[in-house]
């Protein structure tokens, strides 16, 4: 840039030399020393000026002033726009543009070294900060990602195409955020927060930066409620509580999604925000997981956030930043938020190219050895809310894809370190028909029965062990061919409990289905139902509740408790039950 003690004033005519003592006269008032002045001739500046001393510009020309007037529009908005009424906004705007006075404020600006691949290097913004949201000549926004002497590394949010070796690039002061409000909410939005559902703008409430820090020890509180699933498999033994973070994790096309997605429809009428962010995936599939929402009434209480494989690596990257913003915002108004990050394999994909690109050092496997605080300091951000801030919380499902079940890997063994838990999905069980393919062995909830309502909790007694003995004994007996009665006894009920955790697809099941199955199951009730009429028993079982124990059903629901005694009315219902479905499936064969 230009050497000290000398400005450089660009116009299309040169300046009167009153008008240059004027220059000089501020110049050495604002810089406390003497400062000469040299005009450059610029045909391209058809009005105004443009003044400019070390790395500090003065954009004196319609177009500056115009900027300038906008930032301050801006900041009046972004300050004001989430605590006062919209009248008393209208109100503040009109008197900020009456009172606005057009100063001569310096911009710091510098200029574009090389360009490729949707990375930037810049020099001459020597304050620029870690996360700062730079613009560039043609329009196109970036931040700032790699801060080295005398240059910065920055990423595009757009494309570089018009962006040329030499151009100016000037800091905008602001951190990259992404806008927030409740119009958010049946939206299909972008990383930056653009609409991309066709369903026309969006009117923010408030603008909230992507990274922020994640809540103290102070200001949180156990995790003690339920975030039901509806999943029968992983509410009985692996229950998520609202504020955890429990980890999908399993091999490509296990059916980790599907979790998530019947998670979703879980959620109606229960009052939470659920957040689905989809990294780095088909935009067809995103496609049809709305469809499946709407198909369902979920999309009313659902904000998909899009990065697909299609986009920049930029936008991939800051896609679960930007959802977990949003979560944020309702979290802070006491309210409960659930967001799901599929998947952080390929998060972690994206951010590896961005740091070759940006010439960092690889580290184990070729990624990057700050590759756990990536996700480290986006999964803290997940937690339950003390009383004092409202008590809201925000629930973190985030998915990670294994290679051939490998969960030594380094990126799963970094997130399941950081998770309180992980539900593990094997293929051989997927393949084999159990769905979802839960293995009881490998997977684990940290916070337990903590976050189970007391009905769910006492229903599910046993499930687990009886589960982990039937496993242990079928491999022992596989290539057994004489077993004694107690041992087929035993076999026959651990299968009758893996057919009774099946579940299709978007049937979700509410807590008194739940708990009417894992009461009947536990008292070995259903222990001489045919394994391939199992399923249909079951809905049987439940619309013969509906019918003759409907106010049991209710009060499961609507209290979370399960007494003695409606334990007892479950296992003799189910037991009369079964007595006439079998003897209905004799005269039937």
């Amino acid at each position: 840039m230009q050497s000290e003690g000398k400005a450089f004033l660009y116009a299309k005519s040169a300046p009167t030399s009153a008008q240059v003592q004027g220059f000089e006269a501020f110049l050495s008032e604002k810089y406390g020393k003497t400062v000469a002045l040299d005009f450059v001739a610029d045909e391209t500046i058809e009005n105004g000026f443009i003044l400019e001393y070390g790395k500090e510009v003065y954009n004196w020309t319609p177009e500056g002033r115009l900027q300038q007037f906008r930032d301050m529009i801006d900041e009046v908005r972004g300050r004001y726009r989430s605590s006062q009424q919209p009248e008393q906004m209208i109100t503040l705007l009109k008197k900020s543009i009456e009172d606005w006075d057009l100063e001569a404020l310096a911009e710091e600006e510098g200029s574009v070294l090389s360009v490729g691949d949707g990375i930037v290097t810049v020099e001459g913004l020597d304050s620029a900060e870690y996360g700062e949201i730079v613009m560039f000549e043609s329009g196109v926004k970036g931040m700032v990602q790699d801060l080295r002497r005398g240059e910065i590394g920055v990423v595009l949010f757009g494309d570089d195409e018009d962006i040329l070796e030499g151009g100016r690039v000037r800091r905008t002061k602001k951190t990259a955020g992404i806008p927030v409000g409740e119009g958010f909410i049946g939206r299909v939005v972008d990383a930056l927060g653009n609409p991309i559902d066709g369903n026309g703008d969006i009117e923010a409430d408030d603008y909230r930066a992507i990274e922020s820090p994640a809540p103290g020890i102070i200001d949180r509180q156990p995790v003690c409620e339920p975030m039901d699933t509806g999943l029968l498999s992983i509410d009985s033994m692996f229950p998520i509580g609202r504020g955890q973070r429990e980890l999908i994790i399993g091999d490509r096309q296990t059916g980790k999604t599907t979790i998530a997605t019947d998670t979703i429809l879980n959620q109606r009428d229960n009052g939470v925000i659920c957040i689905y962010v989809a990294i780095g995936q088909k935009a067809s599939s995103v496609a049809q997981l709305v469809g499946t929402l709407k198909k369902n009434d979920a999309l009313k209480y659902t904000i998909v956030v899009c990065a697909s494989a299609s986009e920049p690596a930029p936008l991939q990257y800051i896609a679960p930043y930007a959802g977990t913003a949003l979560g944020e915002y309702f979290m802070n108004k006491g309210k409960d938020v659930l967001i799901i990050y599929d998947d952080l394999s390929k998060h972690a994909i994206a951010y590896r190219a961005l740091s070759l690109l940006l010439e960092r050092s690889p580290g184990r496997e070729a990624y990057p050895g700050d590759v756990f605080y990536l996700h480290s300091r986006l999964l803290e951000r997940s937690a339950h809310l003390s009383d004092a801030l409202g008590g809201g919380s925000l629930t973190a499902l985030p998915i990670v894809e294994t290679q051939a079940g490998d969960v030594s890997a380094y990126i799963p063994t970094n997130i399941i370190s950081i998770t309180d838990g992980q539900i593990f999905l094997e293929s051989d069980l997927f393949f084999a028909g159990q769905r979802p393919a839960v293995n009881v062995g490998l997977s684990v909830s940290r916070v337990g029965g903590a976050a189970q309502t007391k009905a769910m909790k006492k229903a599910a007694g046993s499930i687990r062990l009886d589960l982990a003995q039937y496993r242990e004994m079928e491999v022992f007996t596989q290539f057994s061919s004489d077993l004694d009665e107690t041992t087929k006894r035993q076999l026959s009920y651990g299968q009758g409990l893996m057919y009774l955790l099946r579940q299709h697809q978007s049937n979700p099941l509410r807590l008194h289905e739940q708990v009417i199955t894992l009461v009947a199951a536990t008292a070995h009730v259903m222990q001489d139902v045919p394994l391939t009429k199992m399923l249909a028993f079951r809905q049987a079982l439940f619309d013969h509740f509906h019918e003759e124990q409907g106010s049991l059903c209710d009060a499961i629901d609507t209290t979370g408790t399960l007494s003695d005694e409606d334990k007892v009315v479950i296992v003799e219902e189910a037991k009369q039950f079964v007595t006439r479905y079998l003897e209905n499936i004799n005269k039937e064969s």
